[in-house]
């Protein structure tokens, strides 16, 4: 398949560097990922933990939709993808996902995502947090999620490892 990874810009503006990094740790993921099957994504890092590749998919996607589409774009009502109790951490639980059905999630949101900041006038949009009770700017978002992925490429690294023993990228 061959994943697109585009290298951030050296001189960009603000907006176009943090939608670059955003998108380079996206797409990194995705390679982390690619040429598993659904059982190896679905393999849990070391006990007690049951951290998966496909674990991780899943909760970026719900991350996606949350920031994005929840505190930017408003939209109320939204359910989570894998939770009817709104219970974050049900994406995790990848015990009886498939490959198929995480990356078509996960696909989708950061599509609405990408749509979402897009259409936005600048990085100073506000959304509103609920959780925090404040309102917080796109910018926040943007950096948010790179720092959100970033932790968890790292994770990606380890798991990916302990499955093929591929490293790197």
């Amino acid at each position: 398949m061959g994943i697109d990874r585009i290298s951030p810009p050296l001189r960009g503006d603000e907006r176009e560097t943090l939608r670059a990094f955003l998108d380079f740790h996206r797409a990194t993921l995705e390679m982390k990922c690619e040429g598993l099957s659904t059982e190896e994504l679905r393999r849990q890092s070391s006990p007690p933990s049951t951290l998966s590749l496909l674990g991780l998919v899943r909760h970026l996607a719900e991350v996606e939709r949350t920031w994005f589409r929840r505190v930017i774009n408003r939209e109320e009502g939204l359910p989570f993808l894998w939770s009817s109790e709104k219970d974050f951490q049900a994406a995790y639980d990848a015990s009886n996902a498939t490959r198929e059905e995480a990356f078509e999630a996960w696909r989708a949101e950061v599509e609405h995502s990408r749509r979402i900041e897009r259409e936005a006038e600048s990085l100073d949009v506000t959304g509103h947090n609920s959780r925090w009770g404040e309102d917080v700017s796109l910018r926040l978002v943007m950096l948010h999620l790179i720092h959100e992925y970033a932790r968890h490429n790292g994770h990606a690294d380890f798991l990916r490892e302990a499955i093929d023993g591929e490293v790197g990228a």
